[in-house]
């Protein structure tokens, strides 16, 4: 890792490190699988938190080493919660509160997904705006039918609102795997390339965002979400649109189309 490349590193808490406008979320739990704690989820909403709060950063991705992308929640200590009475989540600390947050996100966000993806973690890849795969290795499972959970409100409406209803229905109600190829058919991923390329995919779509207008890119990420929601607040989208019209960089992109030159946008 370059000396430019900032890096937060706690033990086996996930991490946050940044080069340049892109910022690397990082699963830090490989010999379980990258399942995710409850100590993670306090922990990544802050990153989150640090993540949108910087202007300089244009585009997160989300990756992990091991195995496995992720395995989802924790089921373990859910299933002690079941056995002691009732499974209990943190106030404004859920895995559906992580999850929506990472979807909110002001900035693109794009899945590096080298292995497979389980349980809430296949909600975690959904949320991001572009979700990378390797053939063979990235495989889908969502088991919420085969251990009796019934998946939370949120996530749901994502499934159904970025892959259909007939797809979402066949993931849970049927609870069987997918292979990578099924994965890129439905739209699960957006990207399936050989695991030599993967690396390079996530440098292309990461840099292409980097250089492409913040305004723009930021307000189309917004307006389609909500759309996607059923929930357009089309005020906001008009005065996102006014912001971008009286900018500096919608004058920048115009002058650079006209002098045929590469445009560098500053987000303002």
């Amino acid at each position: 890792m370059s000396a430019a490349v900032k890096t937060r590193d706690e033990g086996s808490l996930p991490t946050l490190a940044i080069s340049g406008s892109r910022a690397t979320l990082h699963l830090n739990r490989p010999e379980v699988m990258n399942r995710v704690q409850p100590e993670d989820i306090v922990r990544i909403l802050a990153l989150l938190a640090e993540v949108e709060s910087n202007p300089d950063i244009r585009v997160l991705v989300v990756s992990s080493t091991g195995k496995a992308f992720s395995a989802g929640a924790h089921l373990h200590g859910m299933a002690q919660q079941a056995a002691a009475g009732g499974i209990k989540d943190t106030p404004g600390a859920t895995f559906e509160d992580m999850i929506n947050q990472l979807e909110m996100l002001m900035i693109p966000t794009i899945a590096r997904l080298h292995g497979g993806v389980y349980g809430g973690s296949t909600d975690l890849a959904l949320a991001c705006d572009f979700r990378v795969g390797v053939t063979p290795a990235t495989v889908m499972f969502m088991p919420a039918a085969r251990i009796g959970v019934h998946y939370y409100e949120s996530g749901l409406r994502r499934y159904v609102s970025r892959l259909g209803f007939n797809n979402a229905k066949r993931l849970f109600m049927l609870a069987e795997e997918q292979s990578a190829e099924e994965l890129l058919r439905i739209g699960y991923l957006t990207d399936l390339v050989a695991p030599g390329e993967l690396d390079a995919r996530i440098d292309a779509i990461a840099g292409r965002l980097g250089e492409l207008a913040p305004l723009a890119v930021q307000g189309a990420k917004r307006a389609i979400n909500e759309i996607g929601h059923q929930a357009l607040d089309v005020p906001a989208l008009e005065a996102r649109m006014k912001v971008a019209k009286d900018s500096a960089d919608i004058r920048e992109g115009l002058a650079a189309f006209r002098e045929k030159r590469k445009p560098v946008f500053t987000g303002r």
